[in-house]
């Protein structure tokens, strides 16, 4: 390939992403966010040289693409870089960086193969995935040094999944112009595994064992974002319960999730916990089925929520619990599926409440109406909590939080702590009431491989049971067990980090906890036994699916209400509630959503 490639110059304006245009097919300016001008004028010091290598930690959700287009525009106009070339973990955010950067008026082609050999005269770059380097780094190379280049890596950690990736974004970059390396929060690594491009220290915390660990540029982590309301702040619900399983000797062993005694007890009580056929999965998929509910009706008309499994089996296996528990059939995700990126954002534009995947959305994907996540996966390294939950912090309006459901064991209560005490940093919780303080706070605010016959079996699952433990304030557990049950008033208020003391939102996730106990508990009666005294196989709730059903029903009707009479939903809830008195949907009777379904239907 020449070395002397030429492609004509684009006329492009000098501005940052923005959807509003002043003229066809020129962005209109819009403002950075105060971190992204202090990275670029970071990056244009006039006092350092500029650097070949400039790696940006932002908290997943801050907006490290718009940094980087913002930077790679700057460069083009100047004409210090003449192509950009952008390298993504994923597929899927090929084409994500591909619209992101037409917006911005940098036209880059997210269908290059490595079949292919230039890059397209009318292209200014091409986005491709560390695989694809891997892959063909000499083809790389060639057009990475053509012309003179801005390589932009995104999650930059994925050059380190094995060494061969390391290598080759090392020979396909080494000579590029310029390289920009992102990543949602620090990583490390071995002392004998550095990723290309990337500075390091020594790293002295306990979990290192002697590695290193990154060293960026410009750091904009998840505190800075959340004072500056960039991102939602979280609150943790973490849920306990006792898991059965029967070890290699045929005994049968009990342990609770929060108060295991060994790493191994608690690592068994987990698996134990995640396996779709015990009730601990069912249990806490509807506890975020009734905060869905209620963030729906108080103002996030689109919630949406993501179920995280460890693998595909896991993952098939959840969306069935999803449909059976909420009346509603989710969106499943594979990574095998051909048509994975089409279903990503389908989801994301759409108002299904539900979403299953294994990876597929832990990372890099914007799904920004996603405000709930359900932890069922045994993934617990800090980088890949922080790319999950990152999944549900991106604020789109004043007002809005995320809760995170997970299982009350160690490794995941400290990553969550450490999250939670920054937000706490920046958003003090409420002085902690008294027992007679709770009634009369008068708010008023929005709210496993497959053995050969006959092989031993190591491990076997019996039987989980879920219970809510408490939620994290100040790296501490908040039970709430002390204080009185909390109105039906009060319940509304439960959603913003502030609102409600720590124990008060404690005290109402248990209320609501013992009710979803009733709900979903389906014990077996006599006339459910056959003539030998066997149970027969469970049947479906039809109470519990009927409801289920009906929710889905109301929120539909409430759409169109909303739409007819140009009301907000919350409005709308909030006259359906006057009108047909009861509890939030999400605990009314079979009678109570029927009768608010008929009121409604009147209405239309």
């Amino acid at each position: 390939m020449s070395t002397t490639e030429h492609e004509p110059q684009l006329a492009l304006a000098d501005t940052t992403p923005g959807p509003v245009v002043d003229a066809p097919g020129v962005p209109a300016a819009r403002p950075l966010r105060a971190w992204q001008n202090a990275a670029l004028e970071r990056y244009f010091d006039p006092g350092r040289e500029e650097p070949a290598d400039y790696l940006v930690t932002a908290t997943p959700g801050a907006g490290k693409t718009t940094f980087a287009l913002a930077l790679a525009r700057r460069l083009l106009d100047t004409r210090r870089v003449d192509r950009v070339v952008v390298v993504a973990p994923t597929d899927h955010l090929r084409t994500q960086w591909a619209e992101a950067a037409h917006r911005a008026g940098i036209e880059l082609d997210p269908t290059m193969t490595n079949a292919v050999g230039p890059v397209r005269p009318d292209m200014k770059g091409y986005v491709t995935t560390y695989a694809q380097v891997a892959g063909h780094p000499m083809l790389h190379r060639a057009r990475a040094t053509a012309k003179k280049s801005l390589v932009v890596m995104d999650e930059i950690h994925h050059a380190g999944d094995g060494l061969s990736w390391g290598e080759a974004v090392f020979e396909a970059f080494g000579d590029a112009r310029r390289r920009l390396s992102l990543t949602g929060t620090p990583f490390r690594t071995k002392a004998d595994e550095r990723i290309p491009f990337v500075s390091y220290v020594e790293d002295d915390s306990v979990e290192s064992e002697g590695g290193l660990k990154s060293v960026a540029d410009y750091t904009y982590g998840y505190k800075d974002a959340l004072a500056d309301g960039v991102v939602r702040p979280v609150v943790f619900a973490a849920y306990t319960g006792v898991s059965r399983w029967r070890n290699s000797a045929g005994e049968v062993v009990a342990a609770s999730l929060s108060d295991a005694t060994t790493k191994s007890v608690e690592s068994l009580a987990w698996k134990t916990a995640l396996d779709p056929r015990g009730d601990w999965v069912p249990h806490v998929i509807a506890a975020m089925d009734e905060r869905l509910n209620h963030l729906r009706e108080h103002g996030m008309h689109d919630a949406a929520g993501l179920v995280l499994a460890s693998d595909q089996d896991d993952a098939r296996a959840y969306a069935k619990i999803v449909q059976r528990v909420t009346g509603e059939k989710p969106a499943l995700i594979l990574s095998d599926d051909p048509k994975a990126s089409q279903k990503i954002s389908e989801f994301a534009g759409s108002d299904q409440r539900f979403v299953v995947c294994v990876r597929m959305i832990s990372e890099g994907v914007d799904v920004p109406r996603a405000a709930c996540l359900a932890w069922m996966t045994s993934y617990r390294t800090p980088l890949f909590f922080a790319q999950a939950v990152g999944r549900v912090v991106r604020s789109r309006a004043p007002g809005e939080s995320a809760t995170v459901f997970l299982p009350a064991v160690r490794p995941l209560l400290a990553l969550a702590a450490e999250m939670e005490t920054d937000r706490n940093h920046v958003i003090p919780p409420p002085a902690p009431v008294s027992s007679d303080e709770v009634d009369e706070g008068g708010l008023d605010l929005l709210p496993a491989p497959e053995r050969e016959p006959g092989e031993k079996q190591e491990y076997e699952a019996l039987e989980a049971q879920a219970e809510f433990a408490h939620v994290l304030h100040g790296g501490k557990a908040v039970t709430g067990g002390q204080l009185p049950a909390v109105s039906v008033e009060e319940q509304d208020f439960l959603g913003l980090p502030g609102l409600l003391s720590p124990e008060q939102t404690a005290a109402l996730l248990s209320q609501r906890d013992a009710e979803i106990r009733k709900r979903t508990a389906r014990p077996v009666e006599p006339a459910d036994q056959d003539a030998t005294g066997e149970a027969e196989p469970e049947q479906e709730d039809a109470a519990w699916h009927t409801a289920a059903l009906l929710r889905k029903e109301i929120h539909s009707l409430v759409g169109r209400v909303a739409a007819g009479r140009a009301l907000p939903h919350a409005s709308v809830y909030s006259k359906l509630r006057a009108a047909v008195p009861g509890p939030p949907s999400a605990s009314a009777s079979v009678d109570v959503l029927r009768r608010r379904r008929d009121h409604l239907l009147a209405m239309v």
